[in-house]
């Protein structure tokens, strides 16, 4: 049996179609036609590759005279993690209690400033006897409190997803018998909660300025404080439910390698998520900086609205540079 049989041979037996056997080895699916149809012979790295996907010895691959599959257990066990319908229970109901968990760190986030700001606006007022220092410094205590008590959540939540971080990096795995089918019919049946939760949760983000626009109109600093509070609550709530059926159809997109999650997705994906945490990291020193040196804390929040306002445009740019990288240098083939 030549090389070409075995590849065809062992994509079916793992049930996978040409194009997801290309995702896996960051080929074009024409290349893998190729290699199935012997015009093309994949070179010796890909052939290291193949044999670790697979769980075979090289020595089955590349010699003719061997027709029964050689396996190499213990390496496909190292390399190659096979997750089962157990496992994969285990993973979907593990990342649905950490959306929950995830949604309210990030809504305390996002929460944290408002007494900064209200006590801010109230320090302008003589009434309440309430100097701009002893206003930032309460308010700065506040926000410290809020973000102490997100911060041990999302260390949990990335503990606790410890055993199957391999499904976010670029490592191949395969799922056993049975659990393709499940995962699929969980999506399925997951479909119209993750389209009306992510519907709702737009329509909140979109409405929240409007307490705060309307508030503009009145001019009154203690109401305009008030009314941005109202506007970070329910952009919150908003952002909480995107984080609930984002995460929860996005666990089970890693585990199909579908969507932002197949290999070559997720080596975008890296790429992206290190551009945006320097993104923030420079938001968050210039707001820094800017605050301390003017003592401007009432002002310069603002910089962490425009900041994710400008944050899509700046992940859209990201993605289209990366794409035309793609392009210039041609398809690895």
């Amino acid at each position: 049996m030549i090389l070409a049989d075995k590849i065809i041979r062992l994509r079916k037996k793992n049930g996978w179609s040409q194009e997801e056997l290309a995702e896996k080895m960051e080929v074009s699916r024409q290349a893998v036609s190729k290699w199935e149809s012997a015009q093309a012979i994949p070179d010796l790295e890909r052939i290291l590759s193949l044999a670790r996907l697979f769980g075979v010895s090289t020595d089955y691959l590349l010699k003719d005279e061997m027709e029964s599959e050689e396996f190499t257990a213990d390496e496909t066990e190292s390399d190659v993690p096979r997750i089962s319908l157990e496992d994969a229970h285990t993973y979907l109901a593990q990342r649905k209690r950490a959306s929950l968990l995830i949604a309210l760190a990030t809504y305390l986030c996002i929460l944290s400033p408002i007494a900064l700001i209200l006590l801010g606006a109230a320090s302008e007022i003589p009434r309440f006897g309430l100097s701009e220092t002893m206003a930032g410094t309460i308010g700065m205590i506040v926000l410290f409190l809020f973000v102490l008590c997100a911060v041990p959540i999302f260390i949990y939540c990335g503990f606790k997803n410890e055993a199957f971080a391999f499904l976010d990096k670029n490592t191949p795995f395969t799922l056993e018998y049975g659990v393709k089918g499940w995962v699929t019919e969980q999506k399925k049946d997951f479909r119209k909660s993750y389209v009306f939760g992510s519907i709702l949760a737009t329509c909140l983000c979109i409405l929240s300025p409007v307490p705060l626009i309307v508030s503009a109109f009145l001019e009154n600093a203690m109401l305009t404080a008030g009314m941005l509070g109202v506007t970070l609550s329910v952009a919150g709530v908003g952002c909480g439910i995107f984080i609930i059926v984002g995460v929860r159809n996005g666990s089970m997109q890693r585990l199909l390698q579908e969507g932002d999650f197949t290999p070559s997705a997720k080596k975008r994906s890296g790429l992206i998520s290190v551009l945006e945490s320097a993104y923030w990291g420079v938001i968050t020193v210039i707001y820094l900086a800017w605050s301390f040196l003017s003592n401007a804390w009432n002002i310069s929040w603002i910089l962490f609205l425009a900041g994710g306002v400008l944050s899509a445009p700046f992940t859209a740019l990201c993605n289209y540079l990366l794409d035309k990288k793609k392009q210039d240098r041609g398809f690895d083939s």
